[in-house]
């Protein structure tokens, strides 16, 4: 055995950085009253909460200084923080403003980094699940319930035979098919495919997204509800229509 006092034991290493692909929610703002924003934001919280609780958020301020109008980041992280969201992200801020983020150890984003588009960040992988998955290939098979609090990535499709509680996120690469009652968050196309679609036999979702695009639950038409649809992208807008 070596005695040498100057080399160093080898020792195994037990991190590494890897490249990943993630989009999280941007809160955009037209506008700097505080008081005004506060309040649309519970507004919307209360539409979904479970979607919203403990989200990650960029806060967008490129629109708002456009048109001239200040803002403390200071103030706005208080409200933001204060409706249960977690700023992670800076992005279109003036000089002063993202001093004042940096200060709080908020990071500050280039307009280019982050898609402006909603989407709940996930890394690429299925998150463990007590329910049994079959993935053959390219298509992600789920059997059992999928219960509030989990999550199922699926790097091909989707499929799902029984139904997707509130407070659950389905996401995949590829397409989506629910053959039951879709009441939790469903994202297709995931990694940009704007050609993924979403069929439900009963839609009741909290939010449905296709290649970043999305809608919340009170986005949905009472026509659209509680029935089999299909959803798909085109010319950046989400269309649902009828399954017959």
């Amino acid at each position: 055995m070596s005695t040498d006092p100057h080399k160093t034991p080898y020792a195994p290493s037990v991190l590494e950085f890897k490249s990943s692909t993630f989009s999280v929610p941007v809160l955009v703002l037209s506008s700097n009253d505080l008081v005004a924003i506060e309040q649309q934001l519970q507004e919307k919280i209360r539409l979904a909460p479970e979607f919203f609780k403990n989200s990650p958020l960029v806060l967008d301020l490129q629109e708002l200084n456009k048109q001239g109008y200040d803002i403390e980041v200071t103030e706005l992280t208080d409200i933001v923080r204060k409706s249960g969201l977690l700023p992670i992200g800076i992005r279109g801020g003036s000089v002063q403003q993202n001093k004042q983020a940096l200060a709080l150890l908020i990071p500050v984003y280039s307009i280019h980094n982050i898609g402006a588009s909603a989407e709940t960040q996930k890394p690429k992988k299925i998150i463990p699940t007590p329910e049994p998955v079959t993935d053959n290939a390219s298509t992600t098979l789920i059997t059992k319930p999928i219960r509030s609090g989990q999550r199922i990535y699926s790097s091909g499709d989707l499929v799902v035979l029984a139904q997707v509680s509130a407070g659950a996120e389905i996401m995949a690469e590829g397409n989506i098919h629910v053959y039951s009652t879709l009441r939790g968050r469903a994202l297709a196309g995931v990694q940009g495919n704007t050609e993924a679609r979403i069929f439900c036999s009963d839609l009741q979702a909290e939010l449905i997204s296709i290649a970043g695009n999305y809608k919340i639950s009170e986005d949905l038409d009472e026509t659209v509800r509680k029935k089999p649809v299909q959803i798909y992208l085109q010319n950046h807008t989400l269309i649902i229509k009828d399954i017959v």
